[in-house]
């Protein structure tokens, strides 16, 4: 019963928490004593309010008070030791509880590894009740450290005037770092990824049977049109609104699709998902939904009028989600650092391709009698498609090693597993390889023969491309490999590209700015970035391009998806122009909030031009696939330096 009362008891602290002293029923006022130099004694005298008590180490449940330091190099080294002990007595919870009515001193050894800031942040975790009321406080505490330092976080904005462009500045007034993909392009990239969810085994024999209940069950010709036309501007707004929970989340703060997109655990997610559907895709096993969340949605889908046929959208979506699951996930996760609109409008091209087929057939009925047959094809189709998704779940491993500097999938291993899964691909499609409800000696198609030789030629390329010599050969993957200084080869030099002055470190480029009186090129980048890549490795490669940046700038590379952790005495916590407060604790929330709060972008690539004394030369630009028109920025930026 006990038990059940501290369970209870505990559901209404999550909703009743107190963080501040000034509503606190207890009052505390903590100091450390040194004991050597990283070893401090932190003593914490707690007052009670009359009628209060504070409840100690109880059987059933409770625990004591205990101080809990904010930063990981500090542990503590023994429970906490009291100045009195606990009283047993009845209260609110309990027929006999430990508690603590009078003042009391805790005490806690703590060691503090690495630097010494000159306070510590720490966390005072009790329970208090009285009569009628049961609270669970959560009190920070700042004390005084003899040794520490102050702590040293970076100046995130940039001196008053310092981002405001000359009147005569190069470039495009807004740059539009998403620039390589367009409202259209993103259309069409959803739309490609339609055309291909439909002519899976899930989506492919739901055409003639959706079309053939449309112009069977409608009274009138006329009628079956109007229904089959409604039913594909459903699947379109299906799609289209599965886009907009992301809006709403994209109101929290400005580098929240760069942070989802670069998260190492959601790509780790991503690269076990992918696996699990590419397995099933080979026919080891079936993937299908809950038989109750399809048959709810198919039972809804016989009401008639656009309810009805809204609902047996919403079946087929959810029927063929084993299928374009896949699909849809490259989508999301390709299209989310452009933001919730890029998502939109790829899901839209998405929801448009799978759309028309289910109306064109309605409207044109006898168009199904040139559809072929579903057979055999569509079992390698399938296949075919497993093999695809396998080669995308290690970009995604790719993704999260890469912005955890893991070193597990250099570039080299990464195009080797490509090339592995490639030149499978191609003893699948000529039979060498088989998978299951394959038959030895089957006929082998003119189609998949070409299939095959593509497949091998692709795995050929990708294994000459893994030299470093070689590298020019894969310009056409840019932004799928890791970049070329992520590689086993320690010899960088023969590697063609351009490597930034510095990395990671603006106050030092701008130290050597003035030191050589070059203005700095500030390139935001991000380890999961594709464009960057892009930009890197086609734009930055152009002898023209690479040539004037070595002379006349100093390069540095700030990594916004940089998830390794800020030295102590770097980390702090920020207020943004909107007033919200940011725990700056990685190299990436570093300069994400730099790029967010000078520049007003999120993206990535951007390029920023800056004078030796922090003026900006030029508006800032983005992804410029373009190397003469990239070149001619740069030099225009260069121009203003005076």
């Amino acid at each position: 019963m006990n038990k059940i009362l501290v369970f209870f008891a505990f559901l209404i602290a999550c909703l009743t928490t107190v963080t501040t002293q000034a509503q606190s029923p207890v009052t505390v006022i903590a100091k450390a004593l040194l004991v050597n130099d990283s070893s401090y004694t932190i003593k914490a005298n707690i007052e009670i309010k009359e009628g209060w008590h504070v409840y100690g180490t109880n059987p059933d449940g409770l625990n004591a008070p205990e101080l809990n330091s904010k930063i990981e190099t500090a542990k503590f080294q023994n429970k906490a030791i009291f100045s009195t002990k606990p009283t047993e007595e009845k209260d609110i919870l309990f027929t006999k509880a430990f508690v603590f009515n009078k003042p009391f001193e805790l005490t806690q050894n703590i060691i503090i590894g690495g630097f010494q800031p000159d306070s510590l942040q720490l966390l005072l975790v009790l329970n208090v009740a009285k009569a009628d009321s049961f609270l669970s406080l959560e009190i920070p505490l700042s004390v005084a450290l003899a040794n520490g330092k102050k702590v040293a976080g970076f100046q995130i904005l940039l001196p008053a005037g310092a981002t405001e462009a000359p009147s005569d500045a190069c470039g495009a007034a807004t740059a539009t770092t998403d620039s390589s993909s367009s409202p259209w392009e993103l259309l069409l990239l959803g739309f490609l990824g339609g055309l291909i969810a439909l002519i899976t085994p899930c989506v492919f024999p739901m055409i003639p049977v959706t079309v053939s209940f449309f112009t069977k069950r409608s009274k009138t010709r006329k009628q079956g049109i109007k229904n089959g036309l409604l039913y594909g501007v459903c699947i379109f707004l299906i799609y289209v609104l599965a886009s907009l929970p992301f809006h709403i989340v994209g109101n929290v703060q400005p580098e929240i699709f760069n942070s989802i997109s670069t998260n190492p655990w959601l790509n780790i997610i991503f690269f076990i998902i992918f696996i699990f559907f590419s397995i099933s895709f080979f026919g080891f096993f079936e993937i299908s939904l809950p038989s109750g969340i399809a048959n709810k949605a198919d039972s809804k889908s016989g009401l008639g009028s656009l309810a009805g046929i809204f609902f047996m959208a919403i079946t087929l979506a959810i029927v063929s989600f084993s299928c374009t699951g896949p699909i849809l996930g490259t989508l999301l996760v390709g299209s989310l650092q452009g933001g919730a609109w890029a998502l939109t409008y790829g899901m839209a091209g998405f929801g448009l391709a799978l759309a028309l087929p289910f109306s064109l057939f309605a409207i044109f009925p006898q168009w199904l009698q040139s559809l072929p047959k579903s057979g055999g094809w569509l079992d390698t189709v399938k296949k075919v498609l497993a093999f695809l998704e396998l080669a995308l779940a290690f970009k995604f491993l790719s993704n999260a090693d890469l912005v955890q500097h893991w070193g597990l999938l250099k570039r080299e291993v990464f195009l080797g597993i490509w090339a592995i899964i490639s030149i499978a691909l191609a003893l699948y499609l000529i039979g060498k390889l088989l998978l299951p409800h394959d038959v030895k000696g089957e006929k082998i198609s003119s189609g998949r023969k070409m299939g095959a030789v593509l497949a091998f030629a692709f795995g050929i390329i990708l294994i000459v491309g893994m030299a470093p010599k070689n590298t020019y050969l894969l310009k056409f993957l840019s932004g799928f490999p890791p970049p070329t200084h992520y590689s086993l080869f320690t010899n960088t030099s023969e590697q063609a590209g351009l490597h930034a002055n510095v990395v990671n470190d603006y106050e030092k480029a701008l130290q050597l700015s003035k030191q050589e009186n070059k203005p700095i090129l500030i390139d935001f980048t991000g380890w999961a970035c594709v464009n960057c890549r892009k930009m890197e490795e086609n734009v930055w490669t152009d002898p023209a391009v690479m040539g004037f940046i070595q002379n006349n700038f100093i390069l540095v590379s700030l990594y916004v998806d940089d998830k390794a952790l800020l030295p102590v005495d770097k980390r702090f916590t920020y207020t943004t122009k909107t007033g919200d407060k940011k725990e700056i604790t990685s190299v990436g929330d570093l300069w994400a909030t730099f790029q967010a709060e000078n520049f007003n972008q999120s993206s990535q690539p951007l390029y920023v031009v800056m004078s030796p004394d922090q003026k900006l030369l030029s508006n800032p630009v983005g992804y410029t696939p373009d190397a003469t028109e990239y070149l001619n920025w740069l030099q225009c930026s260069a121009s203003k330096n005076k």
